[in-house]
């Protein structure tokens, strides 16, 4: 059984990683909201294609009006922050107590 709790450990630990990942890519992304990016850089292009996917939704369902600020990057770190809290630490907890 211990071999399935290592297996169940690794994937928490990279899942939290690729999380942690993300996370910082949306920030990134957010940060460049703030100044006038080139569009056709690789990285900007980059962070675009990887954070829109998920941004795009959100701004959707929560409509901004007309205050100016894009709160989607919020709620996606938000999110981000209760998958760490819930899905990786239950899936480590899972992974001990099949240990034992």
């Amino acid at each position: 059984m211990f071999v399935v709790a290592n297996l169940v450990e690794i994937i928490a630990r990279i899942l939290d990683i690729g999380l942690t990942l993300y996370m910082w890519i949306v920030i990134i992304r957010a940060l460049l909201s703030w100044v006038n990016p080139d569009p056709y850089n690789p990285i900007v292009r980059f962070l675009y294609r990887a954070t829109e996917p998920v941004l795009r939704p959100i701004r959707r369902l929560i409509p901004m009006g007309n205050i100016g600020i894009d709160i989607s990057p919020i709620i996606v770190i938000l999110v981000i922050i209760l998958l760490q809290n819930f899905v990786v630490r239950s899936m480590v907890e899972f992974a001990y107590r099949l240990k034992t």
